[in-house]
């Protein structure tokens, strides 16, 4: 970067880009089914019920995991006055400071380098995967986040003795427990390993600092565990057998299955283009070369936990985040071994991908006139790729830097700000087609049909609930996604929000309901033996997927 601005202030006014990207427009649309509308529900129905301890979701109890992403999420629902701003705003706050933590361990594992943490920093916060960790709500930009910082804590610890780090690596690694449980140990225990292996380090020894921080870890960590337990002894089974063994060997039981090269494809493809960099120059690059520390960075932050969770039959990508830190380290550790030339290459390679992707934003709304293209896309949409090509091309040609490696940062970091700004008009037009309610609900407000029950058809269906405000009654009829956990609900009144269409008992609950002309809203077509669903219905309206009846 411009030797008159140090690479502090760079780091900063990245973070400070990158942040507005991420907020403005972030409340554009709603949540999204599944995962994300799932959270954002049961962080509203918590701040709404002020039962911090016994997370629900439609009205059930829900405790596929532990409490501190709802806890968040409410949190930041009561900054932004329950909108999908603030379901999102502390997970992009998180990836934020996941962007920091790069530069703070880049620090460490470069010797003080400021230029190669910043380079880490600026490549982790580019990466797609990401990016959409943060537009998200899930457990997941928080785990990174709690890992990561437990790492650098250990490191920072290991690195100079500070008391401060050691307390933060245990809170850190509760506070990880307590988002996701015995997974959040993955990347802390990776970090403590490759410190260690085969590199004769000075072990310190244990003192009374390290029993307190374990005593933080159980207090932080095991406190709500221990709670449950206490409340109902069945907790121990589930929490152990059920959301741990079950989950990493059975993908069944949560409907997540995918084959075991699943990460090996999606990892890198999900971090195009710095992935094809950092595995272009690592097989260039002899091993022999390479010191133990990038060695054990590469076997223990990227190899080791990549094939532990390829062994899990319960994939999806965003379970991999915490992974990428050590991507991004490697890539500024293999790209800072490159000469100029090498690295112009890679500027071009990237100017040309970047440049053909802002041009297809920008002839997307051409595509979409005819109505035959799959997303509904005005003209107005191409303003922000287009200024984006002006930005970019002006940028780097009015800048003065002749140095390739601040010119290839600058590139992605720009292209990233632009792509935030052009996908979030594309997700407000496309609602419905990616699995969001708020136009379901805009359209009950505009037939002024919301004080009236609303009946969901053989779906879950949160997003329409954090969308209005008020809970739907499901209607299950073989949907698995209905089969809820009501082992934990000491009343039957979690049968007012589900009703089992296939237990005759409940015909008599049912009559009544459609007595009170509810809105009925079905996903595709209403099997020909549910017709009698409508009986009491006059209207009808179709959106997308979606068909409401009233």
């Amino acid at each position: 970067m411009p030797r008159s601005i140090t690479s502090r202030l760079w780091l900063w006014l990245f973070i400070v880009a990158l942040g507005l990207a991420f907020l403005i427009g972030l409340n554009s649309w709603g949540p999204l089914e599944s995962s994300e509308a799932r959270y954002a529900e049961i962080g509203r129905e918590m701040l709404t019920g002020q039962d911090w301890l016994h997370p629900r979701l439609l009205g059930i109890q829900h405790f596929h995991k532990p409490p501190l992403t709802y806890w968040l999420t409410a949190a930041g629902l009561a900054l932004a006055n329950h909108s999908a701003l603030g379901a999102r705003l502390l997970p992009v706050l998180a990836v934020l400071l996941q962007v920091y933590l790069v530069y703070a361990v880049g620090l460490l594992l470069f010797a003080g380098d400021r230029a190669r943490a910043l380079g880490a920093a600026v490549i982790y916060g580019t990466l797609p995967v990401v990016l959409i960790s943060a537009l998200n709500v899930t457990t997941d930009a928080y785990l990174a986040t709690l890992e990561l910082a437990a790492a650098y804590g250990i490191l920072r610890y290991y690195h100079d003795g500070r008391r401060w780090a050691l307390y933060l690596f245990w809170v850190g690694l509760g506070l990880a427990f307590l988002t996701k449980g015995p997974v959040g140990f993955v990347l802390p225990l990776m970090a403590v390993i490759g410190f260690y292996f085969k590199r004769e380090q000075a072990r310190r020894p244990f003192t009374w600092h390290h029993a307190v921080g374990i005593g933080l870890f159980v207090l932080v960590g095991l406190s709500w565990y221990i709670y449950l337990v206490i409340e109902n002894p069945v907790f121990v089974r589930y929490f152990l057998y059920e959301h741990t063994v079950e989950r990493f060997a059975n993908a069944a039981t949560f409907h997540r299955s995918k084959p075991w090269w699943f990460y090996l494809v999606l990892a890198p493809a999900t971090s195009l283009p710095w992935s094809a960099a950092l595995i272009t120059q690592a097989v260039r690059t002899p091993w022999a070369t390479v010191p133990q520390q990038w060695r054990n960075v590469f076997i223990f932050w990227v190899v080791v936990p990549m094939v532990f969770f390829s062994l899990s039959s319960s994939k999806l990508l965003l379970y991999v985040l915490p992974v990428f830190p050590g991507v991004a380290l490697l890539t500024a550790y293999y790209l800072g071994r490159c000469t100029d030339g090498v690295l112009h290459r890679w500027y071009s390679g990237f100017g040309i991908l970047y440049g053909l992707i802002l041009a297809a934003l920008c002839v997307l709304p051409l595509l979409a006139i005819d109505g035959k293209f799959p997303l509904e896309i005005t003209p107005f949409t191409a303003i922000w790729p287009a200024a984006g090509v002006v930005l970019i091309v002006a940028t780097l040609v009015l800048w003065d830097e002749v140095r390739m490696a601040p010119r290839l940062l600058m590139l992605p970091a720009l292209f990233t700000v632009v792509l935030l700004l052009s996908a979030k008009p594309i997700l407000r037009q496309n609602e419905l087609l990616f699995n969001g309610s708020r136009p379901l609900a805009e359209l009950l407000q505009e037939r002024r049909l919301t004080q009236r029950p609303v009946l969901i058809y053989n779906e879950l269906l949160p997003s329409l609930a954090f969308a209005t405000g008020r809970l739907p009654v499901s209607l299950y009829d073989g949907n698995d996604a209905l089969a809820r956990e009501t082992q934990f609900e000491p009343t039957n009144a979690w049968r007012q929000n589900l009703l089992n269409l296939r237990d005759a008992q409940q015909e008599p609950t049912l009559d009544s309901l459609l007595r009170q002309r509810p809105v009925l809203l079905v996903k595709g077509d209403l099997p020909n033996h549910r017709k009698s669903l409508l009986r009491y219905t006059q209207y009808q309206r179709k959106a997308g997927k979606w068909t409401l009846y009233w």
